[in-house]
């Protein structure tokens, strides 16, 4: 399954919206996508599971890149 993950990039600051990335990750679940990042000092905000036509959209985004782990 695919998840959008929304993330600050240091997680020693406060969250400031407008500082907030996304990436895509293939993971089975919540839990492993964290688990995936967990080494990466992200800040995880939100964890979204991306499926059918919201998937669809988000794939002709130009930014849809799934992320390789």
């Amino acid at each position: 399954m695919i998840f959008k993950v929304y993330y600050q990039e240091n997680n020693t600051e406060v969250p400031v919206r407008e500082n907030t990335k996304t990436l895509y990750i293939e993971a089975e679940s919540e839990k492993d996508v964290r688990t995936k990042l967990n080494n990466r000092g992200y800040n995880i905000e939100y964890v979204q599971a991306v499926k059918g036509a919201f998937l669809t959209y988000e794939q002709k985004s130009e930014h849809f890149k799934v992320l390789e782990n």
